[in-house]
């Protein structure tokens, strides 16, 4: 009992009762309350070691490391002399990996920044390197000629939303030359005033001229623009606290600037919200191009340009599900893969790289993806501190 005492800082006088022939029980009960709540407090999980080899795979592709040990790996962006720029979103920190003799194995991986709140959001144009916090966006000039002696950031903006609840941004230019910045719903749900929460914003590279492009997007971090039509597809996260199988996940198509995906009223494009669902009925909000696993947390995205995979893989998307973390049973931790035919309709969802849960455990989650010139396919994990290439 009393190494129990220790291990849950019971205030002195409860020793007292302990020894107390009547209070035994009392005691013995306050010790299991506090070692209840001690243990039902969330702990991050520690990976499962587990070789890649038990990655799962179509016929042909293989699965190796890019890089090893890059604390909670997120974010993706490639400069254009092949340094792989690397967002966090626990650690503060922002990387470069550079793969000096082009073997599609990192040599070396630099720390170019530390101590930024939440910098998940890494984007690269005109030789800069863009970096989003939570309520701000820097630009590291000439960044890749600099790797050994890292420029002062300029400040592009810093005035978006100070909240860090789905505050962390994914961010890239579109081909319309704006930078694109999604800014999550500041809560599991809920209506605000702020025509901001709950979008994907757009401004001009210097920070100018900013814009919401989409509403009713709960939680974007990832997104991508179709190489042919140029319209911004996206994936969003759904909503907790409904139930295990509700609401889907979503894979979003926007065309045009304007639209609004549903949120907080209306999920999966039918079904709709318990507390604010009677405000808008699901008639007035676009529909997901494909609901996704409920809770899965899909995050990135690309659509597949390469010329290593097969023809069928061509202008595919690659999703990223990091993996639920409120489901009674676990799912997502993988890389799916959604088809479209040729009117650009999704007509498949169905895992393309998955071993990273088995029988509950847990070795990687799978947070963003982006294909390389010679057609390979980064992943990277945050839960494995890790970057992985997928080839055929």
């Amino acid at each position: 009992m009393n190494h129990l005492i220790e291990r849950y800082w019971i205030p002195p006088f409860y020793k007292i009762i302990v020894h107390m022939k009547y209070f035994q029980l009392l005691a013995s009960t306050v010790v299991l309350f506090l070692a209840f709540i001690n243990c039902s407090v969330s702990v991050p999980m520690k990976p499962v070691e587990r070789e890649i080899s038990e990655i799962t795979l179509p016929e042909g592709f293989k699965i190796s490391y890019f890089a090893k040990d890059i604390e909670n790996a997120r974010s993706l962006c490639r400069g254009d002399k092949g340094t792989i720029f690397v967002g966090t979103r626990n650690v503060g920190k922002v990387y470069a990996v550079v793969d000096e003799n082009n073997d599609y194995q990192s040599d070396k991986i630099i720390t170019l920044a530390e101590g930024l709140n939440m910098p998940n959001g890494v984007a690269f144009k005109d030789g800069a390197l863009y970096v989003a916090e939570v309520n701000k966006v820097w630009r590291y000039d000439d960044i890749e000629n600099n790797l050994d002696n890292i420029p002062e950031p300029v400040l592009v903006r810093g005035d978006f939303p100070e909240e860090t609840h789905h505050g962390w941004k994914f961010i890239r230019f579109g081909p319309d030359g704006k930078l694109y910045i999604p800014v999550g719903a500041p809560c599991n749900i809920c209506e605000k005033e702020d025509e901001r929460f709950a979008s994907i914003m757009r401004m001009n590279p210097d920070g100018t001229d900013l814009e919401v492009f989409a509403h009713g997007v709960r939680n974007s971090v990832g997104f991508d623009w179709h190489p042919t039509t140029g319209e911004l597809w996206f994936t969003d996260n759904g909503r907790d606290w409904l139930d295990d199988d509700t609401p889907p996940c979503e894979l979003n198509h926007a065309p045009e600037k304007g639209m609004h995906f549903g949120y907080p009223y209306c999920h999966g494009g039918t079904i709709k919200d318990p507390k604010f669902g009677d405000k808008r009925p699901c008639s007035d909000f676009v529909a997901p191009a494909q609901n996704l696993g409920p809770h899965v947390a899909p995050l990135g995205m690309r659509f597949y340009t390469g010329e290593m995979f097969p023809e069928q893989y061509k202008h595919q998307i690659f999703i990223a599900e990091h993996g639920s973390w409120n489901r009674s049973d676990k799912i997502g931790y993988r890389v799916m893969l959604v088809e479209l035919n040729e009117n650009y309709k999704a007509i498949s969802y169905k895992p393309f790289a998955e071993g990273w849960l088995k029988n509950g455990d847990v070795s990687g989650r799978p947070v963003d993806v982006m294909h390389m010139p010679d057609g390979s396919l980064l992943v990277s994990d945050d839960f494995a501190h890790a970057i992985y290439r997928i080839s055929y």
